[in-house]
């Protein structure tokens, strides 16, 4: 009977405890279908900002960064050539250059030309400003007068410069827009309109100093300069064997003329002091003779 009783209460403990974990079964499955949810809550939220988020945007913020680092650049750039003329027309080549700066995008600054000497052959110089692209017409014209012996090329950067002009350029027009504003407005008393306008006078002339400066620097930048020197070929010639009596004879005059100079100051020179040297010798002579003659006087025995 005990047994019967003990096996029934098993028998309930069982079941009991398979029906609470078939209660708390549901419980879990619904706690995991709750984080499975919200994951893919997450995943949803992720994939629908992403979705918002073209890929292309990606490729534009770089493109900017790459904007931003390839800002413009502006670069003073400087040629220096040297042409060495072969023929005596070194003038008709500097016009020659000169004339075809005016048929391209050339300023022509400055141009000089020195004639032959006795000592210096002749020569001559261009400097001028032509743009980039007409450059290489103007080199191959150049080049054409005679033969390069030289040519180098100068950078100077001027970004930095530049830069600062134009953030000048900017504050002054906004600070006078300003004052221009305050001008207009109802109210303003006729000692603060002096005021104003004064100040606005001084911002103006700062703005158009600024602009004078940016357009200089544009110049510089937008333009290359291009500084060109002619040399007349030297040539030598063969000397003679009296070649160097030839040259003596003719710088014989010369120094026959340099040596009569030099006498001549050597001698105005010793003059003022022939007046003190001539009188103190004759006296002294005299003195000296006065002494010999004492002497002698003494020397000579009296007869006995």
């Amino acid at each position: 009977m005990l047994r019967k009783l003990l096996s029934v209460v098993c028998v309930v403990v069982f079941a009991s405890a398979g029906c609470g974990y078939k209660r708390s079964l549901p419980a879990m499955v619904s706690v995991d279908e709750a984080e499975t949810k919200k994951h893919s809550q997450v995943s949803t939220y992720y994939a629908v900002e992403r979705k918002a988020i073209p890929p292309y945007a990606r490729i534009r913020s770089a493109m900017d960064s790459d904007k931003v680092l390839a800002a413009p650049r502006y670069v003073a750039v400087r040629h220096k050539l040297e042409i060495i003329e072969p023929d005596s027309g070194l003038a008709k080549s500097i016009e020659a250059v000169v004339a075809y700066c005016g048929t391209i995008q050339c300023e022509l600054l400055s141009s000089s030309v020195a004639n032959e000497t006795a000592v210096l052959p002749p020569s001559g110089n261009i400097v001028a400003r032509v743009a980039p692209q007409d450059l290489n017409k103007l080199l191959d014209f150049a080049a054409k007068q005679g033969k390069i012996s030289q040519h180098s090329t100068e950078t100077e950067d001027k970004t930095a410069a530049v830069i600062d002009v134009e953030a000048k350029i900017k504050n002054q027009t906004d600070f006078r827009d300003s004052l221009r504003k305050m001008l207009v407005k109802p109210g303003v008393s006729v000692a603060d309109l002096l005021q104003i306008q004064e100040k606005l006078a001084e911002a103006q002339a700062e703005l158009d100093s600024e602009a004078t400066q940016r357009k200089i620097l544009a110049n510089e930048t937008e333009k290359v300069l291009l500084e060109i020197a002619f040399r007349s070929e030297q040539r030598t010639s063969s000397r003679s064997a009296f070649a160097s009596v030839g040259e003596a004879l003719r710088d014989s005059g010369s120094v026959l003329a340099d040596s009569l100079a030099e006498l001549i100051t050597a001698i105005a020179a010793i003059i003022p002091w022939l007046i003190v040297i001539v009188p103190g010798i004759w006296f002294l002579v005299r003195l000296w003779r006065r002494w010999r003659k004492k002497r002698a006087a003494a020397n000579v025995v009296p007869p006995t």
